[in-house]
């Protein structure tokens, strides 16, 4: 059943979908309809064949400045009456990775496509707990982050004590999360947050452009399987994740991506891999 969406812009252009948060008179500040809006399209996303990676930006000149604040003021005094978002439920991710991927966000972790965060202006709080836990972030030169929960009176929430420091190390994590100062693309990729750096207005195109070389090179099945080695073995003990790679592993060498792999480039020509759904 296809759902009209108020807070996002979806679009799927073969092999990109793309996730447009579409507030940009408040930089795409979160509402939770936006929230189930998300998570409903990512839903969407995994299940169509022409998908092999999935992008999310915002509208205008900002990623997501966090909770729209109107929204924090009535969760903090307890008033408004809640919206029915019913028809917005969806379970996106593999369920079977395990319950670390179950909890409130980190459901994108376990998407079974790729999953880049293209950071374009205003990233802060949730809105980069959030970014964070995408596979990939391009951001532009000017985009501007902070952590801000400290200056709310708040405290490492979502997910990012975890993430942040496996980017950009503890004492680095501490600093931004501390401090809550503002820092830009060219810091966040000095830092390590930021895989791609690129210029204002080219974070959408740099990351369409990297999906269609993986749709054009990759085989969409190791791209899900590696996803999952990565976020599930960090988890993990090092004996451990080899024994689950080393299952992995075999399993991928009886595949028909295996043999095509192998026959495409002995035949030098472009491989031919069957697309993944959910």
């Amino acid at each position: 059943m296809s759902v009209e969406y108020q807070d996002i812009i979806y679009s799927v252009e073969d092999p990109v979908a793309v996730i447009t948060m579409n507030r940009p008179e408040a930089l795409n500040a979160f509402t939770t309809r936006m929230l189930a809006e998300i998570r409903h399209a990512t839903a969407a996303a995994e299940q169509d064949e022409r998908v092999v990676g999935i992008i999310l930006t915002g509208a205008g000149r900002g990623f997501c400045p966090g909770m729209d604040m109107n929204a924090l003021d009535s969760l903090s005094t307890g008033s408004g009456a809640a919206e029915d978002l019913s028809s917005l439920k969806a379970e996106p991710g593999d369920d079977s990775l395990g319950d670390n991927f179950t909890v409130a966000y980190t459901y994108l972790q376990s998407l079974r496509k790729p999953f880049i965060a293209a950071v374009n202006g205003a990233c802060a709080g949730l809105g980069m707990a959030i970014a964070l836990l995408a596979d990939l972030r391009i951001v532009e030169r000017q985009a501007k982050f902070s952590t801000a929960f400290s200056q709310r009176g708040l405290i490492a929430e979502h997910s990012i004590s975890w993430t942040l420091p496996r980017l950009v190390g503890s004492g680095n994590a501490l600093d931004l999360l501390w401090s809550a100062r503002k820092f830009d693309g060219e810091e966040a990729h000095r830092l390590g947050l930021a895989e791609r750096l690129v210029e204002t207005g080219e974070s959408l195109q740099a990351a369409t452009e990297y999906i269609q070389q993986l749709a054009a090179t990759c085989s969409p099945t190791s791209l899900r399987v590696m996803k999952a080695q990565v976020h599930r073995h960090m988890n993990m003990q090092l004996g451990e994740s080899l024994i689950e790679s080393n299952d992995w592993m075999a399993a991928s060498l009886k595949r028909d991506d295996f043999r095509e792999g192998v026959r495409s480039f002995i035949e030098k020509r472009p491989p031919e891999f069957k697309r993944v759904t959910g």
